[in-house]
């Protein structure tokens, strides 16, 4: 175990504790990591079956540990705490009530509260990760048990690697998660999706001539591997969150060969360039969306050193349509950033993204409704902001309307509704994966007003009263319950 508060110092410290919970079981027959390995953890998944190690896989010289933050259980040990809302609710503690609302306010606020328990990252000279260096000839991608998770995916492809890269001119230092498709013993191609902070990196060094610098961990802590996957403004940095999350610094060491940092307890890191210009098909890859995304031209990484510790654990996540493993991850976001959310948007009393719609499909949202159009106002505020801004669908209810509740929901969504009068329509920017889009990167979205009507928005019926027993009847069954025998 980690010597100082947080309860694990990487990836192996997690995976024990995981076991010691019941909530990891170890795989020791030989499984392939080509489409048999992603089968298992699909229908383990499904199942709501524990995480995964893989000791035998068939490619690659290291075990595979998969669907570690599967559950809402296991995404809390992750972070080491009881309940994803713990965090929301050390976040809203730490917000002062006079920042301003809106964008401003949701930067100011975050900013105050790496500020106000601000745990910068602390370097230290030498490292676990670089225990066993490859550089050269020797670096050899196939050491790493890649995953081809369906039939038509374009090859091998390594899931959770965490990127690093630093703004060519200012030196801002961005850690993201994206997909690398293995296109030889030493290249990747990198899915960088446009609205993404290292896509701007990379294209002011095209800017520029220059080559882009990139190291990539994979294996890391819970808490750094949840970080990178966490839609933070481009001026927080990754690492701050991370420490402000475990409570504790997180250490890095410098990089072998290329100018930047990497988590020093990371199983394993992979460090190269980007040349300017230079381009690879990159595709197809069966998606979170349960459907292949399109081959496409990503910029190719030249991996020029490979460091590990020894005995490494490679870390990996399978994409396919909901339900899979980044519920966990997704859910996490979720309730963290509910509190900054409200102050964005002060209206909002809860919300849910739920796994079907992929978190960024649909926003189930409920309100404190006080004036004729409130609902509206709320999607177009959501639709503005940082965060929120792909969404496509969102539903707003009343605050008496559990948003968690997915029957509630529907109950409200379907029965509440005028369609002619409580569904706006719109256009805007869509996630670069959307499908359904007729042009990529924008489309329609819907809101949803599944609130009740008020004589200002042109409803003069008068709004039903909903059907609800008394509560004296309601406490009168609880205590004679068992005399039924039912």
């Amino acid at each position: 175990m980690a010597a100082r508060g947080f309860p694990y110092s990487d990836l192996k410290d997690f995976l024990a504790a995981l076991e010691r919970a019941g909530e990891l079981r170890r795989v020791d027959v030989p499984v392939d990591p080509t489409l048999e390995l992603a089968e298992v953890v699909t229908r383990t998944v499904r199942a709501g079956g524990p995480a995964l190690v893989f000791e035998r896989p068939t490619r690659g010289e290291m075990p595979v540990a998969i669907n570690l933050f599967g559950t809402e259980k296991r995404m809390a040990m992750a972070l080491g705490v009881e309940s994803l809302d713990e965090i929301g609710a050390r976040i809203g503690a730490l917000i002062r009530p006079e920042l301003p609302v809106g964008w401003s306010g949701i930067r100011e606020g975050l900013g105050k509260v790496m500020q106000l328990k601000s745990v910068p990252p602390r370097k230290v000279k030498t490292a676990p990760c670089q225990q066993v260096v490859y550089r050269g000839d020797d670096v050899d991608l196939t050491r790493l048990p890649g995953l081809q998770v369906w039939p038509g995916d374009g090859g091998v492809f390594h899931n959770y690697g965490l990127t690093h890269t630093k703004h060519p001119e200012t030196g801002a230092r961005n850690l993201g998660l994206y997909r690398l498709q293995q296109h030889s013993r030493n290249t990747l191609g990198m899915h960088w999706q446009i609205h993404k902070d290292s896509t701007a990196h990379h294209a002011v060094a095209e800017r520029l001539g220059q080559r882009l610098p990139v190291a990539i961990a994979i294996g890391c802590d819970p808490v750094i591997s949840y970080a990178a996957s966490a839609p933070l403004p481009g001026d927080i940095d990754e690492y701050l969150f991370a420490g402000f999350l475990r409570g504790e610094r997180v250490e890095m060491v410098d990089c072998l060969t290329v100018p930047l940092q990497v988590p020093a307890h990371a199983q394993v890191v992979l460090e190269g360039y980007l040349e300017p210009g230079e381009r690879l098909p990159e595709g197809p890859f069966g998606d979170h969306t349960g459907y292949y995304t399109p081959i496409e031209p990503f910029p190719v990484l030249h991996v020029e050193t490979m460091t590990m510790q020894r005995n490494p654990v490679y870390h990996s996540i399978i994409t396919s349509k909901p339900p899979q493993e980044d519920h966990g991850l997704g859910k996490a976001t979720e309730r963290i950033f509910q509190p900054l959310l409200k102050l964005l948007i002060p209206d909002i009393v809860d919300y849910d993204l739920p796994a079907a719609g992929v978190f960024h499909n649909c926003a189930i949202v409920s309100i404190r409704k006080r004036y004729p159009k409130h609902a509206q106002k709320v999607m177009s505020a959501i639709w503005g902001a940082h965060l929120m801004s792909m969404t496509k669908l969102i539903v707003i209810v009343d605050e008496d309307c559990d948003v968690h509740d997915y029957n509630a929901v529907a109950f409200r969504a379907f029965g509440n509704v005028d369609y002619a009068r409580d569904l706006l329509l719109t256009e805007g920017p869509v996630d670069h994966l959307d499908h359904a889009s007729y042009q990529q990167f924008w489309g329609g979205k819907a809101g949803v007003d599944a609130t009740r009507k008020l004589p200002g928005e042109g409803y003069t019926r008068g709004w039903p009263e909903e059907l609800t027993m008394a509560p004296e009847v309601v406490s009168l069954v609880d205590k004679r319950w068992k005399e039924y025998g039912i």
